[in-house]
């Protein structure tokens, strides 16, 4: 007897995994909150040198400002620069002092800011630019603080992916809980841009337990029947997330309170893992038969499934044991030892970063659309649920492969059509946008539920360890791709779109898992690859 059948004996979807599915939505809500903070905590308002010697009670600002700050090509005063000397302005005396240009002919000679800058704190009070003047020639520093906590959820994927194939997935998830609500309260509390970049990368570290754990945790208390549907379901709390995030940064203006209100959930999340069930199919690979038996009469018990004793005697799941038991400790290495485990790590790596490396290159710069960035959170977070709902009929009725494959293709075009837009129609632009975001979250979602299908259950966590590991490589590769528009402007879009396009034709070399049950052990996957191919031939 395999696992599936006992699954099915102790009920496969019902109150037990219902319950499940709500204890685990916390870490869902806080993964986008904390992922996406930067495009409040890191944003860049509108600023300009600091300029000393401003008259008392001045009520021309614009001439003010008009005599010492250059303009712009379209209008607006530079950032970066000042005039090394005051500008003549015609017919115009501010108070008692007049302008006269430094320069007899030519260009007036321009100097970079040398006392700070100003900043209008209209939008936000305070964020880490205007904490650490991270503008002008400190700005590839603002990105780097994205690039850093992406690296440091790159190397949280491969220590927790390992950690809990090993010692398990609940105690791991305690682990995240707490880990990252030290580190988010010592980021909020950073005194350096140096301890702050310390801290998040940090905290990037732990949260990649929540991206690692959760999605296995719900997938192997499932049945193949629900899991499509139990997928996009959990998927809908990081939509929420979004749309959370949205509304707090509206409501917080500082990005250290800000950041606070992100982590302080945490607290109710390390009290509700008393509740959350350890992976009875994990515990069966590694022969813990007395505390898999506790969790399956806890599920069978709440599902309202009358279980006799024989079911879930010692005898009945010690043969389950001998069927899912393997002989050592998970090893990255077995990722790469067998053929068909091998095609399968190498596709989703590069498949993991085409869909992070387009996503997080699409939201994380969102000016020039034309709307605030609470509006364009709004937005985004909205368009997410006909996103959803889009990848559960696709993989549902068409299956996982063409879906990932699909949505990799139209985000890849979006990128494209919108090299072809100029950049004054920002109607248009926006319209790209937010449907290059519907399509790469619906690329995301299926990545998730499609790798974990892909793996076996004594891998699952090792698999999607290192998938996520190249995915966080994309997402903290994308923000410093944005800098490359300073060799030429349409370089980014360039980079984004193409990259997704290899990562969708890479997506159509994986194998179907649609209404496939979940593999147990490597065994079980070369299985099925022969099998295939023998079908085929």
């Amino acid at each position: 007897m395999g696992f599936e059948e006992l699954l099915h004996q102790v009920g496969g979807f019902g109150p037990f995994q219902l319950r499940n599915l709500a204890l685990l939505a916390l870490p869902r809500v806080l993964i986008p909150m904390h992922f996406l903070l930067p495009i409040f905590m890191a944003a860049v308002p509108t600023h300009h040198c600091a300029l000393p010697g401003a008259p008392a009670n001045l009520s021309h600002q614009d001439l003010w400002l008009k005599a010492h700050l250059p303009l712009e090509k379209d209008g607006s005063f530079s950032s970066c620069l000042r005039f090394a000397h005051p500008q003549a302005l015609p017919n115009v005396t501010l108070e008692t002092e007049v302008y006269n240009s430094g320069e007899s002919e030519g260009d007036p000679l321009t100097v970079p800011c040398s006392q700070g800058w100003e900043y209008d704190r209209s939008e936000f009070s305070s964020t880490i630019a205007t904490e650490w003047d991270l503008v002008c020639q400190q700005r590839g520093l603002n990105k780097i603080t994205s690039t850093c906590f992406f690296i440091g959820v790159l190397v949280g994927a491969v220590v927790y992916g390992y950690l809990s194939d090993r010692f398990g997935r609940r105690r791991l998830l305690l682990v995240a809980y707490v880990s990252s609500l030290a580190l988010g309260l010592a980021s909020a509390a950073s005194v350096s841009y140096i301890m702050f970049v310390i801290t998040r990368t940090l905290t990037g570290l732990t949260l990649a337990g929540f991206t690692i754990i959760v999605l296995p945790l719900e997938l192997e208390w499932l049945d193949v029947e629900h899991r499509t549907v139990a997928g996009v379901i959990s998927t809908l709390f990081w939509t929420g997330g979004v749309l959370l995030l949205a509304l707090v940064g509206y409501l917080i203006r500082s990005w250290r309170w800000l950041l606070l209100a992100a982590t302080l959930p945490c607290v109710p999340g390390i009290i509700s893992i008393w509740w959350v069930p350890e992976s009875a199919r994990w515990l069966l690979t590694q022969g813990r038969v007395e505390e898999a038996r506790k969790y399956l009469s806890s599920c069978a018990r709440l599902n309202g499934r009358p279980v006799g004793e024989d079911s879930l005697s010692q005898e009945a799941l010690n043969k389950v044991v001998s069927m899912e038991r393997v002989s050592k400790r998970p090893s990255y290495l077995d990722l790469f030892r067998t053929p068909q485990l091998r095609h399968i790590s190498l596709c989703c790596m590069v498949m993991w970063f085409g869909v992070n490396f387009s996503y997080y290159g699409l939201i994380l710069d969102v000016s020039g659309l034309g709307l605030t960035v609470y509006q364009t959170q709004l937005l985004f977070g909205a368009v997410e649920l006909p996103s959803k709902l889009l990848v559960f009929f696709l993989m549902r009725h068409v299956g996982r492969r063409p879906t990932q494959a699909g949505m990799l293709l139209g985000t890849a075009l979006t990128f494209g059509i919108s090299l072809l837009v100029f950049s004054e129609t920002k109607s248009w632009i926006t319209a790209l946008v937010v449907m290059g975001k519907a399509l790469s979250e619906a690329a995301f979602t299926t990545a998730y539920l499609f790798t974990s299908e892909l793996y076996p259950t004594v891998l699952r966590q090792t698999g999607l360890g290192v998938a996520s590991l190249m995915g966080r490589l994309g997402a903290s590769l994308a923000p410093l791709a944005a800098l490359l528009d300073g060799v030429w402007l349409l370089l980014p879009k360039l980079a984004y779109g193409g990259i997704a396009l290899l990562a969708a034709c890479t997506a159509l070399l994986l194998p179907e898992t649609k209404m496939a049950q979940l593999p147990e052990t490597i065994q079980d996957v070369e299985r099925k690859s022969i099998q295939e191919e023998d079908t085929r031939v």
